[in-house]
């Protein structure tokens, strides 16, 4: 076979022709664009810089002053009414949404159904998407022991995961019991609240109707386990003791951290509801919640 000749020429040709566009490009339009985002990035690092100081001195002044949340917001212990008894006390739901849980369930569900509430205004609703049945079984026996206590514990569960954690927080509020309830708390299946966490919480939400949120802090058992999870520990223990601390204090938007917190139940109605269209469910509520006027509280003694 006859071999066709290779054109070089047309290869520099080409060559030639994207250099000279560059050329003519670079000076007018590439080297102002760069420009440009370098002083973008360079407002936003300043910008960033400005955030930390401003927290930095708020945190040292609630540090100084001793600011407490009980001396922003009314706070006073709930009593019983001597005319109508333990029924002046609102209702509450407890929801722990879980998926295949199955090293936890035991203690996120002990630990709910040993928080301390007249046992007639709580109820526990345990929100189960797993899809292993051996889990499913064992997590539906052990809501089951601890009815046969007494608990008031609903075991809920969903022929599909649409929507994942916000779904099965959706689903849940769909339920006839839940009408009752005046307030809404949420623990991730990982979650042991102490006894008297609504006790701690709850008062603030009746006493400030303004508030739709009480957020407690969080306290990891596992710290020390590893460089890893005492990194963690260091990062996160910065966004509860500074950022949300000073956003609170600052009676400023602080986001909910989708665990070890009260709503107010009228508050996620009026900010829509769960929402499944992005996988920072609790941010985009605490967003909503906040844009119709409610006030979130930070309670960072609470862990």
């Amino acid at each position: 076979m006859d071999r066709i000749p290779f054109q070089g020429g047309n290869v520099d040709d080409v060559t030639t022709q994207i250099g000279l566009i560059w050329e003519q490009t670079k000076s007018p339009i590439v080297v102002p664009l760069l420009k440009l985002l370098v002083r973008i990035c360079l407002g936003m690092s300043l910008m960033l810089f400005l955030e930390r100081v401003y927290m930095g001195v708020v945190i040292l002044l609630i540090k100084i002053f001793g600011r407490k949340p009980e001396k922003q917001y009314k706070w006073e212990p709930l009593k019983d009414d001597l005319e109508i008894g333990i029924s002046t006390y609102p209702m509450v739901l407890v929801q722990i949404p879980m998926y295949n849980e199955k090293e936890v369930y035991q203690l996120s569900i002990g630990a709910a159904c040993g928080l301390s509430w007249p046992s007639d205004r709580i109820i526990i609703q345990v929100l189960d998407d797993s899809t292993d049945p051996i889990t499913k079984n064992l997590v539906e026996m052990e809501c089951q022991r601890w009815g046969s206590k007494g608990i008031n514990i609903k075991y809920e569960i969903r022929d599909n995961r649409n929507g994942y954690k916000a779904g099965a927080l959706k689903e849940g509020m769909k339920h006839n019991y839940v009408k009752q309830c005046d307030f809404v708390a949420i623990f991730d299946a990982d979650f042991q609240p102490e006894p008297d966490f609504l006790w701690r919480t709850i008062p603030f939400l009746v006493h400030n109707h303004q508030i739709a949120l009480v957020q407690a802090r969080w306290k990891f058992v596992n710290a020390d386990e590893c460089l890893m999870t005492r990194m963690q520990e260091m990062s996160l223990d910065y966004h509860f003791t500074v950022e949300q601390e000073v956003g609170s204090s600052a009676y400023a938007f602080f986001g909910f951290n989708g665990t070890a917190g009260v709503w107010r139940k009228s508050a996620i109605n009026e900010a829509g509801g769960w929402k499944d269209r992005t996988t920072v469910e609790d941010m985009d509520l605490a967003v909503r919640a906040s844009l119709k006027g409610w006030k979130f509280l930070y309670v960072g003694d609470l862990k």
